[in-house]
């Protein structure tokens, strides 16, 4: 950084306050420019002691010389005087005067300035260096901080220390930090000598550790150094590129005395301790012998989580959305939710696993809350608090917070080194489990969990920076695990010098009361008496646990939906209105779909074409997929629902058919979404692009979808094995959302599928994944006479799988999903090629009022009028039939064959295929699929349709025949295969051998 384009030019006339000011504002919206401002003439060669390197340095002269001329040196007095007189760079500067025998005074004078010149380049030279030593804490103290609570690791994971920090903590006895002192001044990194200790330096305006005093001994400067970044707490920060932000969190941790309690908080961190410890104790001497993988080593993130809690509350903090991984998750239901103790001795929670980061994906949710989700909201912040075992392995942040959508994280880490085997340095590249915070410019606050008063002012500062710059910060709690990974565990395996120390660990509840005793802020029967108060509570809500006879589900199903269910939980009616709208409703929105609602507004010419060819389809009465699609969305914001669609190229559309983010293509970064336009007081519908991790996309998507019950939230993949890389969000939380979380969800998946000729990794969704994860019984016949059996199923399913065939079947499966009276995850199947299929079209009559989404289209052509001809009736599902048809009507078989398309797979709709079975009395049954014989739907539908017909009949099996691959992704043999299914399936002699 050059500060000072010249020294005349820089030090114009300014008061000291007025200097000081400009170091704490945020620095001018100029243009940046990348060239080298220092543009010296020659006579500044008589001036070498302007340097970029040196404008700190003058600055503090200048700013001093101001205050009062006589506190400078008399060659700095001669400097400024001359510089605010006007003189040019080069001549300010007044050189020794020549010997004269003219006047004494005169040569006593020029004697003076030649005495003094060496002495201020050595003044300068030793204030640089004073000023790089203070820096080279602010940046690396963190290394040498005393973060590891058992002291038997480095902060960093580096035994060695920084060599431009002359360390004085425990770890360095005497002799080697005289030593170091010596490296690093004598003819060392820094040119001080020792002597230099007791000299008394001015210090920079980029230091608080001064507090009241501008100038410190040097000795006093490393000893306030020591204390603000060596210590308990390890900061970092400069590699934040905003000053104003450096200034702020050098202001909370160098001032002298800033990090003090009162009596009282003391006490009431006490307390939170005492019930932190306590509930563990309780825990482990009720159950002995379960895993509850408790907080023992870590319990001072229950006062932490609180202090943050009543932080943030104080700067505005609504309401608070808290995700915890399974370590302390009991402790923090009790003591931080204050979940009833009753309810959870009654119970203890499964483990969550995708909250760790060691599976997790932390760098997906920092990075996008300054990209993505800003879309949604104004404000999206992450307070990251990661409870690092002894700083040994990746953090897990999981959502702890909300405000308004501002997030915060509370997390803590798989102890794949406390009591497993991997090293930390064999489990990441980098220094810190946190370093992933770097790549947003958070802030990072490394403290020591022994030491709560430190664990609170860290939680307390960051609270304040989230609410002060609204941005993030990650809080890394460095801790350790009393009983291992769980409680079953044997850590001395692995680690057992590790664990030799932690035997010996005193607990930190017991630590901090001896502290608090010793100081008089509360005494040992008052510290006795807290403890026993609490284990009382704990007694009375085990006694009364025993008498609990069902687990409150309800309480938690509907928590976050009020009004959506009854008092006792259940759905407010078991019905589904139609689906179906106006024909001016559907006019309106595909008018507004095929044009550009802006002014002056430039599209491109292939767009224009594009949009032109949907308005003659709304003219011609008819949709495509995407048109559809645009229905079902603009009507629901019609009727209030928020929309919401993400994934990866989902504005445009992966095939190039969506085209819900309209670019003007004469300026940049002009857009326009159509859909925001369609009605005077619309619900907002919001569609981004998202990044590559389909894991973290997803995981977020469904967070939202259960946040917002009464909006539409869709992830789209950019093909349908995209999701590969999100399943573990798919089996853990999705597939089992209710069963296991006691949560409903109604998120939407659309996942292309179609086996068209692509590779392997571009043609298979997998449906045989979902459908073979569905609840539903293949051997059990349901009651097909119930009331509402459609929607009663919907109700009992984890999910609904369905592949729709027709542009029309899709609007209403939209529609339905929010229509219904409660919410399941959707999975759908969408097509490629049908996006544009000339076929695949539907009538505005098929979305009329009074039409509903259709789980089975039966055959309505020839076949249906003359059933008894029918020789075989063929199930198929999805892009498939369009293929059987069109072979069907080349063989001359329409009165033959029937083609009847299972739109809705799960729940299996037994009542509609039982009719379409009894219909074709001689027909005999096939199965038809693109897909290989292993995979794609044929082991889901077969045992359900043997259950359907009791069995009378066989299921034939028409398609590919088994393989590992999804798809050869060779086009020849691609063509092949579908030809030979297509032969399988209208060969009507190719099953007698088989009966």
């Amino acid at each position: 950084m050059f500060h000072l384009r010249t020294c005349a030019a820089k030090l114009r006339p300014l008061t000291a306050s007025q200097t000081v000011k400009t170091f704490s504002q945020n620095r001018p919206a100029a243009a940046r420019t990348f060239q080298q401002i220092r543009c010296y003439s020659a006579p500044v060669a008589a001036e070498p002691f302007l340097s970029g390197t040196s404008s700190n340095y003058v600055e503090e002269m200048y700013c001093a010389w101001l205050e009062n001329p006589k506190s400078v040196h008399k060659s700095w007095d001669i400097f400024f005087r001359n510089t605010n007189a006007g003189a040019p760079p080069g001549t300010a500067y007044q050189s020794p005067l020549p010997l004269s025998r003219g006047s004494l005074a005169a040569v006593a004078h020029a004697q003076s300035l030649v005495e003094a010149q060496p002495n201020v380049d050595k003044l300068v030279e030793d204030h640089l260096a004073v000023q790089s030593l203070i820096r080279a804490y602010q940046i690396r103290g963190h290394h040498v901080a005393q973060l590891d609570p058992l002291g038997i690791l480095d902060a960093d994971l580096d035994s060695s220390v920084p060599a431009d920090i002359i360390s004085s903590t425990d770890k360095l006895d005497l002799a080697v930090f005289k030593e170091r002192l010596r490296m690093l001044t004598v003819g060392g990194f820094y040119g001080l000598d020792e002597s230099d200790l007791d000299k008394v330096f001015h210090l920079p305006t980029t230091t608080f550790i001064g507090g009241q005093e501008s100038a410190l001994p040097l000795r006093e400067i490393i000893r306030r150094l020591e204390m603000a970044y060596c210590q308990h707490i390890g900061v970092e920060f400069m590699f934040i590129n905003d000053l104003e932000q450096c200034q702020w969190i050098r202001q909370k941790f160098e001032t002298p005395g800033i990090m003090q309690f009162t009596n009282e908080e003391k006490r009431t961190l006490l307390a939170r301790l005492v019930r932190s410890t306590r509930f563990e104790e309780f825990l482990q001497r009720k159950w002995s012998s379960e895993k509850r993988f408790g907080l023992e080593g870590c319990e001072v993130l229950i006062p932490a989580l609180k202090t943050i809690i009543d932080k943030s509350s104080e700067n505005g903090v609504d309401y608070v959305i808290m995700g915890m991984p399974h370590r302390g998750r009991l402790n923090v239901l009790a003591n931080v939710i204050r979940k009833e103790l009753e309810q959870i001795f009654c119970q203890f929670d499964s483990k969550l696993e995708a909250a760790d980061e060691g599976s997790g994906d932390v760098k997906y949710h920092l990075g996008m809350y300054h990209r993505r989700i800003n879309r949604v909201t104004d404000r999206n912040i992450t307070l990251s608090l990661v409870a690092n075992p002894s700083h040994l392995e990746a953090a897990d942040p999981v959502v702890m917070g909300k405000t308004k959508a501002e997030q915060f994280y509370c997390g803590d880490t798989e102890g794949k080194k406390i009591g497993f085997t991997t090293d930390p340095r064999m489990a990441r590249s980098s220094p810190y489990p946190t370093d992933v915070a770097r790549v947003v410019n958070a802030p990072i606050f490394h403290v020591n969990s022994d030491d709560p008063e430190a664990v609170m002012y860290v939680c307390k500062v960051a609270a304040e920076w989230r609410s002060t710059f609204h941005k993030d910060v990650v809080v890394d709690l460095v801790c350790y695990r009393r009983n291992g990974h769980n409680e079953m565990d044997e850590p001395m395996f692995t680690q057992p010098l590790m664990y030799k120390q932690i035997r010996k660990q005193k607990p930190v509840l017991q630590k901090y009361a001896e502290l608090l005793v010793s100081q008089g802020v509360v005494n040992q029967p008052e510290y006795e008496e807290e403890i026993s108060k609490y284990d009382k509570i704990c007694e009375e809500a085990f006694a009364r646990s025993k008498d609990e006879k069902i687990l409150h589900i309800k309480h938690w199903l509907d928590s976050p939906w009020p009004g959506f269910f009854t008092l006792d939980g259940q759905p407010r009616s078991m019905s589904c209105p139609s689906t179906g709208l106006t024909e001016d409703i559907l006019t309106h929105i595909g008018n507004v779909a095929s044009s550009v609602p802006v002014e002056n507004f430039t599209i491109h010419g292939g767009l224009s074409r594009i949009l032109k060819t949907r308005g003659e389809m709304v003219k011609n009465r008819t949709v495509d997929w995407a048109l559809a699609e645009y229905m079902a969305f603009g009507s629901l914001l019609k009727e209030g629902i928020h929309i919401r669609l993400s994934g990866q190229d989902v504005e445009r559309g992966t095939f190039s058919h969506r085209h819900h983010v309209l670019h003007d293509q004469n300026v940049d970064k002009r857009t326009c979404i159509p859909m925001n336009h369609l009605w005077p007081n619309q619900a907002p519908y919001t569609v981004c692009n998202s990044s590559l991790s389909e894991y973290g996309v997803l995981g977020f998507e469904l967070g939202f979808a259960m946040a917002s019950p009464n909006a539409l939230v869709l992830w789209e993949a950019q093909f349908g094995d995209f999701h590969n890389t999100a399943q573990c969000i798919i089996d853990q939380f999705i597939c089992p959302g209710q069963a296991k979380w006691v949560r409903q969800n109604g998120i939407v998946l659309l996942l292309p599928h179609g086996m068209e000729g692509m590779g392997p990794e571009h043609s298979s969704a997998r449906p045989e994944r979902f459908l073979q994860m569905c609840n539903d019984d293949p051997d059990v016949l349901p009651d097909l006479k119930e009331a509402n059996f459609d929607i009663n199923q919907l109700y009992d399913c984890n999910w609904v799988v369905v592949n729709c065939s027709t542009p029309g079947n899709f609007f209403h499966v939209l529609r339905r999903q929010i229509l219904l009276p409660f919410r399941k995850p959707l999975i759908i199947f969408t097509p490629k090629s049908l996006l544009r299929h000339p076929e695949a079209r539907s009538s505005f009559d098929e979305m009329l009022p009074g039409t509903h989404f259709q789980r089975v289209i039966p055959e309505d052509g020839p076949a249906a009028q003359n059933p008894e001809n029918v020789k075989r009736l063929l199930f198929c599902t999805g892009k498939v039939y369009y293929d059987l048809t069109r072979e069907r009507k080349a063989r001359d078989m329409v009165g033959q064959v029937a083609i009847t398309r299972i739109e809705q797979l799960s729940p299996f709709p037994f009542d509609l295929l039982l009719k379409e079975v009894q219909k074709y009395p001689n027909a005999e049954l096939a199965w038809c699929q693109e897909e290989h014989k292993n995979q794609g739907y044929y082991d889901y539908v077969k045992p359900r349709l043997r259950t359907t017909i009791s069995r009378a009949k066989p299921v034939w099996y028409a398609g590919r025949d088994p393989a590992a691959a999804p798809a050869t992704g060779n086009k020849k043999t691609h063509l092949t295969e579908l030809q030979r299914l297509l032969d399988t399936a209208f060969d009507l002699d190719v099953f007698k051998n088989f009966s």
